[in-house]
This record gives C-alpha cells, sequence and structure tokens, in this order.
C-alpha cells in the first residue's frame, strides 16, 4: 500500500482490501518480530507446555439483536478462534472502550451476557481494563476480549496443511448473524424469527478431534464470510477447493435477504460456524461428531481439496456450472461483529 493512503471502512471487511492491509502493512510491519502464520491463534511453546492464543475487537452496531449482544458475540468469538487451534479455551481478557452517556443498565446487560457465554464454554473472565471517551466517540461500547488456552502435544492444526482428497466440512447454516444485524439495522422483517447464530463452539471442535485425530484444520467464517475462510485456506496450503452449493445448508429467510439486499451468502459473516477440513477417511466419523454437538445439527459435506490451481476457490452450482467463489471486495456489512 502507498504511503499516501487513508483507512476505508472496506478495509476492516474481511475481504480483500483487509488481507492487503494485513499483508503491505502489519506483517511487513512486524518483520523480525517473530510475527506467526495468519490463523485465527498462535501456538506458543512455553516451559513444559503449550498454549494458543488470539484476541480480538467488536465494533458491533447495534449493541444487541436478535439471538446475541456484542457481549456474547465477544466471548464466542474469541473462544472460538482459540478452539480453532484444537486448544482447550481457559482464560479470557476483555477490555472495555465505553462512550460517554451510556446508560449503566446497557452495561450490566452485556456483562450478564458476557458471563452466561463464559459459562456455558467453560471459560473464566481472568483480567480487564475500562476506558471512557467523549460523548460521539464511541458508539456505546467497543469490546476488545484475547483468548488463552490448553494445547496437547502433537496437536499441529493449520491453515497450510489441507491437501487435495481432502474434504470439507460446514457446521451449520450460513449467514445467520450477517443478515440478523443488517436486519435490525434497517428495519427488514421476516416471516418467520431469524438470530443471530452467536455460539461458544469449543465442545464441537473438541468432539471432532476426537472422532477424526487427522483434522488439517478448523477455521470460523466471520468477517468476509465462508468464501474468505475458503480462499485464505487455499492461498496457506496452495491448493484449489470446490463447494458444492446444493449441498451448503443456507435458511430460506437468509437467501431470500441475500437476494433482495444483493449479498453473496457466501461473503455473509458467520458468528457461531466452523469449517473443518479433514481427511476424506475421515469425514463420516467428522460429520457425525459435529451433527451430535451442540450447534452442528446441520452440519454438512459441502466439499473438496484438489492440487490446483493454488489459490482458487470454485462453486459447483446445481446446473453442473462451475464459477469463481470470490473474496468480498470493499464493503458488504459494516460494523457487523
Amino acid at each position: 500500500m502507498a504511503t499516501d493512503e487513508t483507512i476505508l471502512l472496506a478495509h476492516g471487511s474481511g475481504g480483500t482490501l483487509m488481507r492487503r492491509l494485513i499483508d503491505e502493512v502489519f506483517v511487513t510491519g512486524f518483520a523480525g518480530s517473530g510475527t506467526p502464520a495468519l490463523d485465527d491463534a498462535t501456538a506458543l511453546d512455553l516451559p513444559g507446555t503449550r498454549i494458543a492464543m488470539s484476541t480480538d475487537t467488536y465494533v458491533v452496531s447495534p449493541l444487541t439483536f436478535p439471538g446475541a449482544d456484542i457481549g456474547r458475540l465477544a466471548v464466542c468469538g474469541t473462544v472460538n478462534d482459540v478452539a480453532t487451534s484444537g486448544a482447550r479455551p481457559l482464560y479470557l481478557s476483555v477490555g472495555f472502550v465505553l462512550e460517554e452517556g451510556l446508560p449503566v443498565s446497557v452495561l450490566r446487560g452485556v456483562l450478564d451476557s458476557m458471563r452466561a457465554a463464559a459459562e456455558e464454554a467453560g471459560v473464566r473472565i481472568v483480567t480487564g481494563d475500562t476506558k471512557v471517551v467523549e460523548r460521539g466517540h464511541g458508539d456505546g461500547i467497543y469490546l476488545n476480549t484475547a483468548g488463552v488456552g490448553a494445547l496437547a502435544e502433537g496437536v499441529e492444526l493449520s491453515g497450510a496443511n489441507c491437501r487435495p482428497g481432502d474434504v470439507v466440512l460446514l457446521s451449520g447454516t450460513l449467514g445467520d448473524h450477517g443478515i440478523t444485524v443488517v436486519s435490525v439495522r434497517e428495519g427488514l422483517e421476516f416471516s418467520t424469527d431469524l438470530r443471530s447464530d452467536a455460539a461458544p463452539l469449543n465442545h464441537l471442535v473438541a468432539a471432532v478431534l476426537e472422532a477424526a485425530p487427522g483434522v488439517r484444520c478448523f477455521r470460523d467464517p466471520t468477517r468476509g464470510g465462508l468464501a474468505s475462510a475458503l480462499n485464505e485456506l487455499a492461498s496457506a496450503s496452495g491448493v484449489s477447493i470446490t463447494v458444492d452449493e446444493p449441498s451448503v445448508p443456507v435458511r430460506e429467510q437468509v437467501r431470500g435477504a441475500c437476494e433482495m439486499l444483493g449479498y453473496d451468502v457466501f461473503q455473509v459473516a458467520n458468528e457461531g460456524k466452523m469449517v473443518a477440513v479433514v481427511p476424506a477417511g475421515e469425514a463420516e466419523a467428522a460429520l457425525e461428531a459435529m451433527r451430535a454437538a451442540p450447534y452442528g445439527e446441520d452440519a454438512a459435506v459441502i466439499g473438496e481439496v484438489a492440487e490446483g490451481p493454488a489459490g482458487k476457490v470454485y462453486v459447483r452450482t446445481a446446473f453442473g456450472a462451475t464459477r469463481i467463489m470470490d473474496m468480498l471486495v470493499g464493503e458488504q456489512l459494516p460494523r457487523i461483529c
């Protein structure tokens, strides 16, 4: 990126501009400091033990929406990022940036949600910080959470591990979170209830690892959706991935909303779904484990990994045609997580 460029909302979208910002500014800016592979969590070797660590920041608007709020979102998102490494999440930190004028009742509600989500995931919130900014400069609440988990010896999951012949699984329906948030923001109404899918998936990940110990990697398709997640995996592994479109679970109201708004459902954010890439021989066991775990009842096999061309992701449609699954360009849904 040129030094005279400025930051745009699209640089936080999870798409191509965000990837460019990471690669050309952050990775080069931290060159020489031991910057790790760009997975959702980093494995760290400490004397006598191994841990995984991740951090994330949440700026969702509105703060509360059907199925969740910014507090549940923050806890679940960081738990899931740590879990993608194969670690058992244990501890979280939380940093609050509060806007002057925020009702204390709203803050208490967010704390209640965070406590309940942490209890569900089996993690503890052990430290934190609070800052207050002037009215009009904080949009209510911004949250930063960091997570630490215990990582067993021999577990080496990474987006660079995918191999030709592997199978791609998805733990449930796409687009629920993104469409729920935009529906509240824009005042859209649906004939059936639509709720954010924000959920802790560490127990689902643990079940899959037990059933299919050869798992290559996990990835939660948050900002940029499934498209960004799979493109990142294909690029990191130097393989291609083909998704069978009819096999991808999508709720009809989500599909309809995407058609009405002109969104690609593969690019819409999710906060309670997990992608797993597994060897073909373990795919059935992994799928059964997903479907038996909380939040995995709609899990499906959605695609396969091939040798090349490297870094490409394709969609095989119901009509037998094949198209490229592109990463998001620009900003589809700002302030979504």
